[in-house]
């Protein structure tokens, strides 16, 4: 079957080697922050550094943005961090939204998901959006903070020598080669990382031997958005297929290898598409269609067992590579960034102990290993490892047409906001008195609230108000705060500790107030009464919260936080 590949609806920027001003090789200036790698999670790092008034160097190895078909779905969680970004509008605007997905085991839907969705929400739960474009958008917010953040084009890093007082790192450009130092160094440079290379650091967990093909096209189709799995269908008979719709008429087609076959003759043309073609006429697809690109993974379920190497930080797949099923691996990334850009921005600006840094290692570790085991059953369910996970697998989804109990254990498990319950920054001691609520280490549960500024009003949601600083949400009858509140407030600012106030109000028409409980839902949604108090990190998740709290609370609560 001979059909012509068409590229994808999207043209790629191409930017010039760059070089510093040099001297004998060596770039002079001794750098704050330097992140290496330029996918989601390196602009997601430096825009988050970069919020926080830190300049950052990021090294692309490329020329461009990213070609081919990578990560494509972006959770609720991580719209979230990348609306606190500023670049959260292009996501919305290009993405596609969707709640759910269905499952089919030969010609029987077996599975009908929806992820959790209603009207306290502001974000969809996913939505679909080529990494092309994810690059692009953070690219271009980027951009917009070129007064902090420097991007270094075809920068590739060659070597790199940990201290305990720094880093060094060679680079190479088509335009020559230099040195440069760094006080911190955040490795986002991908599942091949030189850095985690070349520092002797080794991935642990499982390597899985299934093989999937990739393969994106371009089909002319009003179907909508939803996750598609089949198992064993009809068209690819012992195999396992997924399907999702991208933004511009790009569908992304995954499909097993059945064992025996060979990855390289797999992923010829000539044996691509007549598998494509057999599945669209399966889902009784009749619209014109066309390849773009082929590709080929294999799933692994690995992490390093810490992310802080010396002075070097390790996020996204240069820290733990996670297995695709329930779109773990770039959205586990973007929160690792979340997680890493304030703790290392207020290490660097003075106002955390490096220690805090630990708490990043000890917070991510614990979260890819909790993703490692969602990823690993949707895996064995996937892709069965053995003889004995088949035949349970055949027998679930045989029983699962007639026995709706048994659905869940096919559900994938999508990706969801990971909760720090065991974080050493979490001050626990007034949890069991609220019924109710985020308890210490999970994020903000969101509210739809009207939103005072001033005179002005417009409606938003509760996460729109928490921003680079320590947040206290103060619940209050009329908008007003407490003395020791306001005094604690100054005391922090005095120090130069990054400190907020929001003020809750219950009742409407109070200018002091920062947000208005208008559907009466917040207060109870937190177990709130007048007086209540959360405080809530940078990256939204809450540390501490109180029935009734005095200044000294507030301040043991943050210096443990900056000395943890």
């Amino acid at each position: 079957m001979n059909r012509p590949f068409k590229p994808y609806p999207f043209t790629a920027k191409q930017y010039p080697a760059s070089l510093p001003p040099l001297q004998g090789g060596v770039d002079q200036a001794r750098h704050p922050v330097v992140v290496v790698g330029g996918g989601p999670v390196g602009y997601c790092a430096a825009l988050g550094l970069a919020s926080h008034g830190v300049p950052v160097v990021l090294l692309e190895a490329d020329d461009s943005v990213c070609f081919g078909s990578r990560a494509i779905c972006i959770s609720r969680r991580s719209l979230e961090i990348i609306a606190r970004l500023g670049a959260a509008d292009g996501f919305l605007k290009q993405g596609l939204p969707w709640t759910g997905g269905r499952s089919f085991y030969r010609d029987d839907e077996v599975l009908h998901f929806k992820m959790p969705m209603d009207e306290n929400q502001k974000h969809p739960p996913m939505i679909n959006l080529a990494q092309y474009s994810i690059e692009q958008l953070l690219l271009d917010a980027a951009e917009q903070r070129s007064d902090l953040i420097e991007v270094r084009w075809q920068n590739r890093v060659t070597a790199v020598g940990a201290r305990e007082d720094g880093t060094r790192l060679t680079v190479e450009t088509p335009a020559g080669a230099y040195t440069m130092e760094a006080d911190w160094v955040v490795a986002a440079d991908g599942g091949r990382s030189l850095l985690r290379e070349t520092l002797g650091l080794k991935l642990k967990g499982t390597s899985y031997e299934g093989r999937y093909v990739i393969v994106d096209i371009v089909l002319d189709s009003a179907r909508p958005a939803e996750r598609l799995a089949y198992f064993d269908p009809p068209c690819n008979p012992g195999s396992t297929v997924l399907v999702h719709k991208q933004p511009s008429g790009v569908w992304r087609v995954d499909y097993q290898l059945r064992d025996g076959e060979d990855p390289d003759e797999a992923i010829k043309p000539e044996n691509v598409m007549p598998r494509v073609e057999s599945l669209l006429g399966m889902m009784g697809e009749k619209g014109a269609w066309s390849p773009v690109w082929i590709g080929i993974y294999k799933a692994n379920a690995l992490t390093l067992d810490d992310y802080r190497h010396r002075h070097v930080l390790f996020a996204g797949d240069a820290a733990h590579l996670l297995p695709i099923f329930g779109v773990r691996g770039a959205n586990s990334g973007i929160d690792d960034a979340d997680n890493l850009a304030w703790k290392l921005a207020f290490v660097v600006k003075g106002i955390a102990s490096p220690r805090l840094l630990d708490s990043y290692s000890a917070e991510r570790v614990a979260a890819a290993r909790e993703n490692l085991g969602y990823g690993t059953k949707s895996t064995e369910f996937m892709a069965p490892p053995s003889f004995a996970f088949e035949l349970m697998r055949k027998a679930v989804l045989g029983l699962a047409v007639k026995f709706p109990e048994l659905r869940s254990l096919i559900n994938p498990r999508q990706s969801s906001a990971i909760a720090y319950t065991g974080s050493p920054l979490n001050m626990t001691s007034q949890d069991a008195e609220f019924g109710a609520g985020p308890a210490c280490g999970h994020v903000l549960t969101e509210c739809p609230l009207v939103i005072v500024d001033g005179a002005s009003t417009r409606e938003g949601h509760l996460t729109d108000l928490v921003g680079a600083d320590i947040t206290a949400l103060y619940f209050t009858d009329d908008g007003a705060v407490p003395d020791e509140l306001t005094t604690c407030h100054a005391a922090m600012r005095a120090r130069g500790i990054p400190f907020a106030i929001v003020a809750l109000a219950r009742q409407a028409g109070f200018a002091r107030a920062h947000g208005w409980d208008k559907s009466g839902r917040l207060f109870a949604m937190y177990d709130a009464a007048p007086g209540t108090l959360y405080l809530v990190r940078p990256d939204g998740h809450v540390f501490a919260r109180w029935r009734r709290f005095d200044a000294a609370d507030v301040t043991g609560a943050i210096d443990h936080l900056l000395q943890s």
